[in-house]
């Protein structure tokens, strides 16, 4: 069984897809972009700011799930320039507490949907 996690909290998807699937005790978030759900425009210009909008958007989707930071157990991040690396990681470390922060792998790819800078995805466990 699997239950799809809606929220008006962060963007609607633009395709195919669900902000994320709970299917037991897991969630899985689909790919989170510097889309303000608000707005419906995206972040773009500063990657701190994006960065911090794609964290907005995926603490709104946990927290439909009714789960925080703390459930999360493994992230992807989709860069477009690994020079910006530095600048992500210091906004999503800042939700993290090191002790406890999950698992990760940093890409780098050609391009990004909406041709952004940084995606994020997750994973999480109550």
């Amino acid at each position: 069984m699997k239950t799809i996690i809606t929220t008006k909290n962060a963007p609607a998807p633009i395709g195919p897809y669900s902000q994320a699937v709970l299917t037991g005790n897991t969630l899985y978030t689909s790919g989170q972009i510097a889309i303000n759900p608000e707005t419906n425009n995206l972040v773009l210009g500063d990657i701190a700011k994006e960065t911090k909008q794609v964290m907005l958007n995926l603490k709104a989707v946990l927290e439909a799930a009714n789960m925080t930071f703390e459930n999360v157990i493994k992230s992807s991040i989709f860069i477009s320039d690994m020079n910006n690396f530095s600048f992500i990681n210091d906004i999503y470390g800042s939700y993290f507490d090191d002790s406890n922060a999950p698992a990760r792998e940093t890409v780098e790819v050609a391009r990004l949907p909406k041709s952004v800078n940084v995606e994020i995805s997750m994973i999480a466990v109550k």
